[in-house]
């Protein structure tokens, strides 16, 4: 969770004020309780707490004697949490997901939620974690590996040093020695890996994956202006346009993503929604 630090402040008294200031910003109110619960405090240090915290920032939340709680002020401006809408939706979604529990994250009231399912992708841990081995160590693993140029899992000596993620799937960003090349292997295609030697090529040498490409985005001109608003707003756009950065070795997963890897007249305006203002130079960089 992003937090603001103050040096007059010890880091254990500091995260409970950016606690106070999550649940008020998110939820709009806070009582005793919940720093009790989630810190383990007395009620007695819970509104110490409080009482300190209002000392500093009294006009951040007034006390609501019906509800017997804290709302949050009309002129709450946070000074030791920095709010951010993606962080938040999230552990929104971590939450729903399962990948978090409840005492992992500072939400207290979930909303209720719908998230369109993704599949479970079979990963092994003991895989992951001798790819992680190899990338930390600086290894080159040997694996049997599944593609899809072969009828059968075929053994080969790849040299990992990274990870990358296409938005579904968890590749391993990997020196291949059978190709000479740097290539992605999907670590759900691994099945096992059988030995372990020092690597030979320098991760520096993969130039695709050190140079940044730069994608400007803009609303599909098919649009009426109102839709073209809207998608402004969708990407956070000014003057009609946005930039993205990724790197090239990851520029075939993030167009796809978008929906950019196509010509965008094969697809109404309303479908495609966006297009590529830059597309000569992205797909001169893709070469």
């Amino acid at each position: 969770m992003t937090r603001r630090k103050s040096k007059d402040l010890n880091w254990p008294v500091e995260q409970r004020y950016a606690f106070i200031e999550y649940r008020l910003y998110w939820e709009g109110r806070l009582n005793r309780g919940d720093l009790v619960q989630w810190f383990g405090l007395s009620t007695q240090q819970a509104s110490i707490d409080i009482n300190s915290y209002i000392d500093r920032a009294a006009r951040n939340l007034v006390y609501d004697k019906s509800q017997r709680t804290y709302r949050r002020g009309v002129r709450f401006k946070p000074q030791f949490y920095t709010p951010s809408a993606e962080t938040y939706l999230a552990e929104v979604r971590a939450r729903d997901q399962g990948w978090v529990k409840a005492s992992e994250t500072w939400i207290g009231e979930m909303p209720p939620l719908g998230c369109a399912p993704s599949p479970v992708r079979g990963i092994q841990p003991d895989i992951l974690r001798d790819v992680l081995a190899a990338i930390h160590n600086g290894n080159a693993i040997q694996v049997t590996y599944q593609s899809m140029s072969r009828p059968e899992p075929a053994s080969r000596w790849i040299e990992p040093y990274a990870l990358a993620d296409d938005g579904f799937r968890w590749h391993a960003r990997a020196y291949c020695r059978n190709n000479n090349i740097f290539k992605d292997f999907l670590i759900s295609r691994i099945n096992s890996i059988t030995m372990s030697e020092p690597r030979t090529v320098d991760p520096l040498m993969d130039t695709a994956w050190h140079t940044d490409v730069v994608l400007e985005i803009g609303p599909h001109p098919e649009l009426t202006a109102g839709q073209r608003r809207a998608i402004e707003m969708d990407y956070g756009m000014t003057d009609g346009k946005t930039t993205i950065q990724t790197r090239r070795a990851l520029l075939y997963y993030t167009l796809k993503r978008l929906g950019l890897d196509t010509d965008p007249a094969l697809r109404r305006a309303q479908d495609q929604q966006i297009i590529l203002l830059n597309r000569a130079q992205v797909i001169g960089a893709a070469r």
